[in-house]
């Protein structure tokens, strides 16, 4: 799966109106360079003043509310209620889905769109437009159930 890249998004915010100004360019970069890291806008501030030290926590957040309205990121909030931002996938008219582990809150990606066909019968039934879905699976990751099985095994 082929993320939006630098120059994918320059078009979109020219097209949009805006400039790709040095501090646009560097939090693009940093969600390119941490694609599956899910970032908060607090994790992308302080990767970002590594590189850029006058950038304001302000600048981050007014970047990634444009970014979110031209759909290039998808801000996406789990259960502890901080908004963490994906990079857009060129060849997917939906954003990911994710699978969250209850015990050590990793979160993995899952690609597979599985719901084309629930998303047609519920246009159809229900005369709804959908334009797009979230989806996120609950449970335990490989590396816990495993620790689990270690602990219940050595206990």
């Amino acid at each position: 799966m082929l993320q939006l890249s630098l120059p994918d998004i320059k078009s979109q915010l020219q097209r949009a109106g805006f400039k790709l100004t040095p501090q646009r360019e560097a939090l693009v970069q940093v969600l390119i360079d941490n694609k599956t890291a899910h970032l908060s806008a607090e994790e992308i501030f302080m990767l970002l003043k590594q590189t850029h030290p006058d950038i304001g926590l302000a600048t981050v957040y007014r970047t990634l509310e444009i970014l979110t309205q031209l759909n290039a990121v998808k801000k996406v909030v789990f259960e502890d209620g901080i908004a963490r931002y994906d990079l857009k996938r060129k060849d997917s008219g939906h954003f990911h889905h994710h699978l969250l582990c209850s015990r050590c809150g990793v979160i993995e990606e899952v690609f597979e769109d599985l719901l084309s066909q629930i998303e047609k019968n519920i246009e159809a039934d229900y005369q709804f437009k959908i334009l797009d879905h979230r989806l996120t699976f609950h449970g335990i990751c490989k590396v816990c159930q495993s620790l689990e099985r270690d602990s219940g095994l050595n206990g």
